[in-house]
């Protein structure tokens, strides 16, 4: 399943996308349907038995053109949202020193945002930059999860752009300020459920920026796979369903290209991931 937030009319709801390019809106079908996707991850295997249902028993009344809604990010306010840095070894060379164990830190929801929406650079930020990547998303409560079992508890994956303002860095010793300024965190365009992606360590991955590809690479290049990121945050942390994992970008940021590219209003940016689709954002000026 394809499983998409989508508004219409002022009205967000959840569903799926379907053949000929509409929307399968799940609580059309089924008013009892829950009604956001945090909601539905939390209802675990009786909510996704009956998505499937609803898919397999459509009729027309249910659908909606994709042209007539908005699709939002699949999760528009996951409950953690967790970012890998350094974890392609092309992009970690850069780095000034190679990590044993995965560099993780915090993005806040705020910069959240969904397909075709725009990217709003701040006036007094010159080095915006992108990085593309697969972003995981938990369906089961994880503890101590060993990698052999850990992809049980994922509902299913996304796209990510952890967007960055390279020349904030200054401002803290983190990485946290300069990649949660609002709408820095395009997801989408839907949450592909597990069992369309059985191995989420061997898809094709790449970035255009107006057309001119600047990232390309596959998740079998990952240093530390999905199943040992799940593994060693469980370590850790409880993971909670809805919460977000974005594994890290390969080479090719704009801040690594020379002479540099970062991106700039009136810019597009598009990502796409293999059995995942195309993640597309606009750049736009911020109005302050």
């Amino acid at each position: 399943m394809k499983l998409v937030t989508f508004t219409q009319r002022g009205e967000t709801r959840i569903g799926a996308l379907s053949a000929r390019n509409f929307v399968l809106d799940f609580r059309r079908a089924a008013p009892d349907f829950p009604s956001d996707m945090m909601q539905f991850l939390h209802a675990s295997t009786s909510a996704r038995a009956l998505a499937q249902q609803i898919i397999a028993q459509a009729d027309a009344h249910a659908l909606i053109a994709l042209d007539d809604v908005t699709l939002n990010a699949p999760l528009p306010n996951p409950g953690k949202l967790i970012c890998v840095g350094h974890n392609y070894a092309d992009h970690a060379s850069l780095a000034s020193n190679a990590e044993e164990y995965p560099t993780c830190f915090g993005k806040s929801n705020n910069a959240i945002i969904g397909h075709r929406q725009p990217i709003v650079c701040p006036n007094f930020v010159i080095q915006l930059d992108y990085e593309a990547e697969l972003a995981v998303v938990m369906g089961r409560r994880a503890k101590n999860v060993d990698a052999a079992t850990a992809l049980d508890y994922v509902a299913g994956y996304t796209i990510f752009n952890d967007v960055t303002a390279r020349d904030y860095q200054p401002h803290a010793s983190q990485w946290l300020l300069r990649k949660s300024f609002d709408t820095f965190g395009p997801m989408g365009p839907a949450l592909v459920t597990a069992d369309e992606i059985p191995d989420p360590g061997n898809l094709d991955l790449r970035l255009t920026l107006n057309g001119v590809e600047r990232q390309r690479s596959n998740t079998c290049h990952l240093i530390f796979s999905v199943p040992l990121l799940i593994e060693y945050l469980t370590r850790t942390m409880t993971l909670e369903p809805g919460d977000v994992i974005a594994t890290g970008t390969p080479s090719g940021t704009g801040a690594s290209l020379k002479p540099p590219v970062f991106m700039q209003p009136g810019d597009e940016v598009r990502i796409y991931i293999e059995k995942i689709g195309e993640l597309i954002n606009p750049i736009a000026a911020s109005a302050a």
